[in-house]
């Protein structure tokens, strides 16, 4: 491969990237009533299959979550950690992309409900163990009856070329 496919490879990589964390902050900003607050539901975390097809995801999830929390999250812990979970979730995703997809994307379930959850304990004092599991479910159903069949439907659509 010349240096100018590489180039154009990464671009390409980077504007992927890019979008994914446009739609992942516009569709929490889109949907704010229950992508916030003590109790959520983010439809955009259907997103965090994409790492097991696009690696480029792993960042673009962090700065779409990032964003989004920016926007209307639970405060600083939110902006950190809430972030930061996504993208520990969105890199053991990709990292366990060769699992069955239901395994791979197990991380985000549990990560996000134990580190969002105990955020929203800090921030509006709801019970910790209420906030892990009532974030913990909210992501299993994002992610499993949204995220997998967007998965597969992409999987059957993208060139074969644009998937790792």
């Amino acid at each position: 491969m010349t240096t100018n496919e590489n180039a154009r490879k990464g671009l390409r990589r980077l504007v992927r990237g890019a979008l994914i964390a446009a739609v992942y902050a516009v569709l929490c900003a889109a949907l704010l009533p229950i992508s916030y607050g003590e109790v959520q539901f983010r439809v955009s975390e259907a997103l965090t299959v994409l790492p097991i097809l696009l690696p480029e995801a792993v960042p673009g999830l962090f700065v779409g979550c990032l964003l989004a929390n920016l926007i209307g999250g639970a405060g600083i812990l939110d902006i950190v950690f809430g972030s930061l979970a996504t993208l520990l979730a969105a890199a053991l995703t990709y990292a366990l992309r060769r699992l069955p997809a239901w395994a791979a994307v197990l991380p985000v379930v549990v990560i996000n409900g134990l580190v969002v959850g105990w955020v929203l304990h800090v921030a509006y004092g709801a019970p910790l163990l209420l906030s892990m599991g009532s974030v913990a479910l909210g992501q299993a159903v994002v992610v499993y009856v949204l995220g997998l069949p967007l998965m597969h439907l992409l999987r059957r659509r993208l060139p074969e070329r644009l998937l790792h």
